[in-house]
């Protein structure tokens, strides 16, 4: 009787299988996150940076004038949920890197923000994951 050989392709699968399994298990239970990315808009002036804690974060429009500096996208962990300081935060520091007066909430919303497939071959389950989705507009007063 032989004994029976791997299939090399077979055990990179498997190893691949568990390897995005375990970082998969690993992002459902990790801490709260707060993740940002900043966009200056083309054709704005360039302003010195602001102190993070005198830009205002505001929910409806400003009622004095302004000039829009740039979009921040925030990406936050719904499960466990950052406070909300942590957030509010997030925005100021990136405001004040373009120079913001205040930054503007247009957009705070729970999306989905990735997939993973569970269960044997035959009878699989994709499961969606959440996140917070927050887009602000910063900006500098006249």
């Amino acid at each position: 009787m032989q004994p029976h050989s791997s299939n090399p392709l077979s055990n990179v699968c498997r190893t691949l299988f568990f390897t995005a399994l375990f970082a998969g298990v690993l992002a459902l239970n990790g801490c709260a996150t707060v993740e940002a990315q900043t966009t200056q808009y083309v054709g704005v002036p360039q302003y010195p940076p602001t102190i993070p804690a005198e830009v205002q974060v505001l929910r409806t429009d400003p009622t004095r004038p302004f000039v829009r500096l740039g979009e921040i996208l925030i990406d936050a962990s719904i499960e466990p949920a950052p406070p909300m300081a942590e957030i509010e935060l997030k925005l100021q520091d990136e405001g004040a890197k373009l120079g913001a007066d205040a930054v503007v909430v247009v957009y705070d919303q729970i999306a989905t923000v990735g997939a993973y497939v569970s269960g044997p071959v035959w009878a699989r389950d994709v499961n969606t994951i959440q996140g917070r989705k927050l887009k602000a507009i910063a900006i500098k007063y006249k």
